[in-house]
């Protein structure tokens, strides 16, 4: 081949070779990825250019540069703030708070909430407990500090929706505001403890002496229904006993014995009964009867007679002294 269509290829070929050089060496800069739930900021020579989700993008190498890459993804931040209640007791609150950058558009990228969280805010995580803290201080002196426990929940709403407002200028939605923890003093969680274990003390005595009380009035009822039933009893069998003797003394009548006889057989049949009924059983060591039937009928009123005396109830106790 001759020198000079070796030169002229050359010539040819040599801004190729650069190009393609320097494409390779700029390539790198000019292509770029952009990861899921995140968006970057473009700029222009130092001047805002656009916004590009995720996905692969291109720019120009050396005159744009990916400024910043902002996070979509809700992040979470916990603060320890400490209040006042109403009644003077100074107490710390835990607070969890969980935001993310704010997806709206708005009218133009400037209106984004991608554009405010980067240019407009330099610390939002300390703007947005500097927002808690002054929420919550003018909260909670309203409330006393068993109402703080009954009422954490809504007041964390509360700071959520005032919060949110202030947070929404800087490109930013807060999801929720948690008070996760309330720490009182050792001197006042010692008192507390103290009067709900009196609390607790008086209710289990009242507890104790409510059941008591049921239990006697229980005890007291049944054997007021026990009495009861047992006096009927002893009144049926009495019914019974004057039934039988009242048939025994018919059927001896009925037979022509007189009332005195049928009287002195009866009298003699249960004697007897008795007498047997004594052998029989032979439990009682020492037991004193008359020898004859007929002369139990004086004991009897003898006994009786002298009950009434020691009572003072006999007609002529106080002559018979």
């Amino acid at each position: 081949m001759p020198f000079y269509l070796l030169s002229e290829i050359i010539g040819i070929l040599t801004p190729l070779v650069i190009v393609v050089i320097v494409l390779v060496i700029l390539s790198p800069n000019a292509f770029f990825v952009v990861k899921q739930q995140h968006a970057v900021i473009i700029e222009r020579l130092g001047k805002f250019h656009r916004i590009v989700p995720a996905g692969l993008h291109a720019k120009i190498p050396l005159i744009d540069r990916r400024a910043a890459t902002v996070s979509l993804r809700t992040m979470k931040n916990g603060f320890d703030i400490d209040v006042k209640t109403e009644d003077n007791v100074t107490i710390g609150l835990e607070v969890s708070a969980q935001y993310h950058v704010s997806y709206e558009m708005g009218n133009g990228p400037a209106d984004s909430g991608v554009y405010k969280s980067y240019y407009m805010l330099q610390q939002p995580v300390a703007q947005m407990r500097d927002f808690i803290t002054d929420a919550l201080r003018s909260s909670i002196p309203v409330y006393t500090l068993d109402e703080v426990f009954a009422k954490k929940d809504d007041i964390a709403k509360d700071v959520n929706a005032t919060v949110s407002e202030q947070m929404a200028d800087y490109g930013f939605t807060l999801v929720s505001t948690l008070i996760t923890k309330i720490a009182l003093p050792a001197e006042v969680e010692d008192s507390m403890n103290q009067i709900n274990a009196a609390q607790r003390t008086k209710a289990a005595a009242q507890d104790l002496a409510e059941a008591d009380r049921i239990r006697r009035v229980t005890e007291a009822r049944a054997e007021a229904e026990a009495m009861e039933k047992a006096g009927e009893g002893i009144a049926n069998q009495r019914k019974a006993i004057a039934i039988g003797i009242k048939d025994s003394l018919e059927t001896i009548q009925e037979t022509g014995v007189g009332n005195d006889e049928a009287n002195q057989l009866f009298m003699f049949t249960q004697w007897t009964e008795m007498m047997n009924e004594f052998a029989k059983s032979g439990r009682a060591s020492t037991v004193v009867l008359p020898t004859d039937f007929r002369e139990s009928t004086s004991m009897f009123e003898q006994i009786i007679t002298a009950n009434q005396v020691e009572d003072g109830t006999g007609s002529d106790a106080g002559s018979r002294k």
